[in-house]
C-alpha cells in the first residue's frame, strides 16, 4: 500500500510557522490543537486555520482530552471549532501533565457526542497510554475511530481494536525517525498517512 509523509500537527508551541513554505515542502495537511478540557483554546488555532486555507492546506483540529465529563468536552471543541467539511477531527487521548487525566469512559462519551453532532467517527489520537487503558482488550466504542499512533520507535504497535492506523506520528520533531522538520517550521510533529497521496486526498474529502 505504501505510505505518505505529507501531514504536520501543530500548536501554539510552535512559535512562527509560515504555511506557503510548507506547502512548498510537501506537505498536504495541517492538524492543529484546538481546545483543551473546558477552559483551553490555543490562541494560534483560529489565525492559522485561515492562513492554512487560504494557502491550500488541508485542515484538522485536536482536543487535548482532560478529566472532565466527555460530553461537555466535545460541545466545548465543536462551538470552538466550527468544523466545515472536509476538517478532521481528532480526540487527543494521553496522559494530561497539567491536571486530571482523560478516562476512557470519558473518551467514549466525548466520541460519542462527535458522532452524533457531525455524524462520522472522529479520529483518537494515542500511544502509551491508550495501550495501557485498553490493557489488551478492544473496546467496542473507541475502535470505531480511525486511529491516530503516536510511537517513536521504528516500528508501528497497534493497540486492540485496530488492525491498521490511518496516521502515524513518527517523531516528535526530536525522537523517531527522520524526516524531523518540516520548511517554514522546523523540529515539528511529523505524520506518515497509510496509503498512497491519493488516498490521503480522498481520506481528507
Amino acid at each position: 500500500m505504501g505510505t505518505t509523509n505529507a501531514v504536520v500537527d501543530l500548536s501554539h508551541y510552535n512559535a512562527c510557522v509560515d504555511f506557503d513554505a510548507l506547502k512548498a515542502d510537501g506537505i498536504f495537511g495541517v492538524i492543529h490543537k484546538a481546545t483543551q478540557g473546558l477552559g483551553f483554546v490555543d490562541p494560534e488555532y483560529a489565525s492559522r486555520r485561515q492562513q492554512a486555507v487560504a494557502t491550500g492546506l488541508k485542515w484538522g483540529a485536536y482536543h487535548f482530552g482532560a478529566g472532565a465529563d466527555g460530553t461537555a468536552q466535545a460541545d466545548y471543541f465543536l462551538a470552538h471549532v466550527l468544523p466545515t467539511v472536509g476538517d478532521l477531527l481528532v480526540l487527543d487521548f494521553e496522559l494530561n501533565n497539567s491536571g486530571p487525566t482523560m478516562t476512557l469512559t470519558e473518551a467514549r462519551d466525548f466520541v460519542t457526542r462527535i458522532r452524533a453532532a457531525t455524524g462520522d467517527w472522529p479520529g483518537l489520537y494515542g500511544g502509551s497510554y491508550l495501550k495501557e487503558q485498553l490493557n489488551g482488550t478492544a473496546d467496542s466504542v473507541l475502535s470505531n475511530c480511525w486511529l491516530w499512533l503516536s510511537q517513536y520507535g521504528p516500528q508501528a504497535v497497534l493497540p486492540p481494536g485496530w488492525d491498521s492506523w490511518t496516521f502515524w506520528q513518527y517523531t516528535d520533531g526530536h525522537v523517531g525517525l527522520g524526516p524531523f522538520a518540516a520548511q517554514g517550521v522546523g523540529p515539528c510533529d511529523r505524520n506518515m498517512f497509510q496509503g498512497s497521496a491519493a488516498a490521503l486526498a480522498s481520506f481528507w474529502a
